[in-house]
């Protein structure tokens, strides 16, 4: 069995040399693929029959390949704002479908903005789950389909007012003043309703707010005091005798506006505490406004989708300026990564090896960070290969020498019996 063992074991050799160097060459071709993890050949020995001190049975040799997928790749900065890419364990969780579609799991995250408004790389969907104006997702729901276009248009109504302003101590009784503060609806639109500021007494003083205009002075609805009892038209403010507010009625104080326009009706909170009553040191005393804060928005529509940079949310920016986020983009992390089966365009699918995917997100539970505008690079070492390559050569020419021989011997063995 001497001969034919050892053409047998040359054979496997070159066998396991091609495949070796099949793996070096698809390692190789994507040196430059996005989120791209190597395969590894891994030889490993066939033994044929037992071997003793007088015998010797050859057995071979035999390869597989060992994918790293945990490995990690450096992340580069890109100039697309819904790139991303995960520092640290994880995938992307992506499907082939809208409804029904099958789920993959992949590095490669080059996505863009579909004509449906949807966040895709090569036909396969990004998943997540959607978000409140906060950012906070309900994670134990199944992720959906990415979709930028539900951010559609956004308002938002006033609903709360900061008030920064002193009132002249040394204003008569029963001087008034006036200022107003800016208000939105809630289909965005914007009004101004007047305040006006009446001293009754030794730190007593009185708010009145007026009905909402727009800024040609038309009327858009009715404005009345937010009370328990009665109906008070305007806000009790007094004072302590060091300037400072004391207190408030009602309690807390609130306006309501009943608009003409088709909105909402809205109640907003007034937050006074940064008034104060002191001696404004002028021969015509005023009320000194430092700021009249109101939150609330004007109507914006959709410009610009991006993800930021550690949190993994998509955010929608509008053209009022307003960013809010849509979605929470979905981590998958496995026992066993290394033994997903991959496919093609980097996507991998769950095995019984790899286990079941659990969602995070990102930076939770020890899943990877999401970074924005960034991807992850090709783990394909040039170098590393090259000399990979040099290595399965000679091998592969020195087992072709082995066949070589074997052929000779058998000529020789077979003059012999001639």
């Amino acid at each position: 069995m001497g001969l034919s063992g050892a053409l047998s074991s040359a054979i496997s050799a070159l066998a396991s040399q091609s495949t070796a160097l099949s793996m070096i060459s698809d390692n190789i071709s994507n040196s430059d693929t996005t989120g791209y993890k190597t395969t590894s050949a891994m030889f490993d020995d066939l033994v044929t029959a037992s071997s003793s001190s007088t015998s010797y049975a050859a057995g071979g040799v035999t390869v597989s390949g060992r994918a790293n997928i945990t490995q990690q790749g450096l992340l580069a900065a890109t100039t697309n704002a819904t790139d991303v890419a995960i520092q640290g364990s994880g995938f992307f969780v992506v499907t082939d479908g809208l409804s029904g579609g099958n789920t993959f799991y992949t590095r490669n995250g080059a996505f863009t903005t579909d004509n449906q408004g949807y966040l895709v790389n090569n036909g396969y969907y990004l998943e997540g789950w959607p978000t409140d104006s906060t950012g906070a997702a309900d994670e134990t729901a199944a992720p959906v389909p990415i979709n930028t276009q539900a951010a559609g248009s956004i308002a938002s109504a006033t609903a709360n007012v900061a008030f920064d302003a002193n009132l002249p101590s040394d204003a008569a009784t029963g001087a008034t003043f006036t200022s107003s503060m800016s208000v939105y609806d809630s289909l965005g639109d914007p009004a101004t309703i007047s305040v006006t500021w009446t001293k009754t007494g030794s730190n007593a003083w009185t708010a009145q707010f007026g009905d909402p205009t727009t800024s040609s002075g038309t009327s858009l609805g009715t404005t009345s005091i937010v009370s328990s009892s009665g109906t008070p038209t305007s806000v009790t403010l007094n004072f302590n005798s060091d300037g400072s507010l004391s207190s408030t009625s009602p309690t807390p104080p609130q306006i309501s506006v009943a608009w003409t326009n088709g909105a909402s009706s809205s109640t907003i909170n007034l937050n006074l505490s940064k008034l104060t009553q002191n001696a404004s040191g002028e021969t015509t005393p005023a009320v000194d406004v430092t700021s009249i804060t109101p939150d609330g928005y004007a109507r914006g529509t959709l410009s610009s989708i991006s993800v930021s940079k550690n949190t993994g949310l998509v955010d929608a920016t509008y053209s009022n300026g307003e960013t809010i986020p849509i979605y929470k983009i979905a981590v998958a992390t496995f026992t066993d990564p290394n033994g997903l089966s991959a496919g093609s365009d980097g996507m991998y699918s769950a095995t019984a090896t790899s286990g079941n995917a659990t969602l995070h997100g990102s930076g939770e539970n020890g899943a990877g960070t999401i970074y924005g505008s960034e991807l992850e690079s090709s783990t394909t070492d040039t170098s590393g290969q090259f000399s990979n390559m040099i290595s399965a050569q000679q091998a592969y020419s020195a087992a072709s020498q082995v066949v070589t021989t074997v052929n000779k011997m058998y000529d020789t063995l077979i003059s012999a019996m001639r």
